[in-house]
């Protein structure tokens, strides 16, 4: 399973979707499949904002985990 970590990263940056929304222009049903690890597809163009905008590397952002939710 991959696990996304963008709720712990906009916590870590006190950042609220509405903000990444606004300031990315991803779509908030996007950012919120993400945020709450729902989303069953990610685009590459979709990971390339969110890592430049969060400032961090694809590996900070989404883990391959054994586990299943």
């Amino acid at each position: 399973m991959v696990r996304v970590h963008l709720s712990r990263l906009m916590g870590e940056k006190r950042v609220k979707i509405s903000d990444l929304e606004r300031d990315t222009g991803l779509s908030r049903t996007t950012l919120t499949r993400l945020y709450h690890e729902k989303a069953s597809r990610l685009d590459f163009e979709t990971l390339e904002i969110l890592c430049k905008y969060l400032d961090v590397g694809v590996a900070d952002l989404l883990e391959v985990t054994d586990e299943e939710q």
